[in-house]
């Protein structure tokens, strides 16, 4: 049986695991961008599988290509201060693509709020009177 990358631990001959970085199973939408110099090559979406400090694994509708630059932004599954929801940006380098995912290197990240859900919900009601 062949295994998969997203299947294989890469576990030594010794059968010691020689990944560096702990693996976290996050399951989050994610928007992918393909970089070329500062233009945008190509766009899609796609779920994450995983993510570590190192890397992410997420799903594609297409074959990425190995060596390109990418920029990835998805929601982050637990509030700051238990109100305001956050978007982690991620930018780094396909390092591996199959017909199901992708494996990019992180070179750097960041974290960007996204307002209050309070005041979130404070605009949408404000928007609705407005158009009732």
């Amino acid at each position: 049986m062949i295994e998969s990358y997203e299947d294989r631990t890469f576990n030594g001959g010794a059968g010691r695991e020689r990944r560096t970085k702990r693996r976290f199973q996050i399951d989050q939408d994610v928007r992918y961008k393909m970089l070329y110099g500062q233009r945008i090559a190509e766009t899609g979406a796609g779920k994450t599988m995983n993510v570590s400090s190192g890397g992410v694994w997420f799903s594609t509708d297409n074959m990425l290509t190995r060596g390109m630059p990418v920029e990835l932004s998805m929601n982050w599954p637990v509030l700051l201060n238990e109100s305001c929801p956050m978007k982690l940006m991620i930018y780094g380098c396909v390092v591996r693509s199959n017909e199901r995912g992708a494996a990019v290197a992180i070179e750097r990240y960041e974290f960007r709020t996204q307002g209050s859900r309070n005041l979130q919900s404070t605009v949408a009601a404000s928007r609705e009177m407005r158009l009732a």
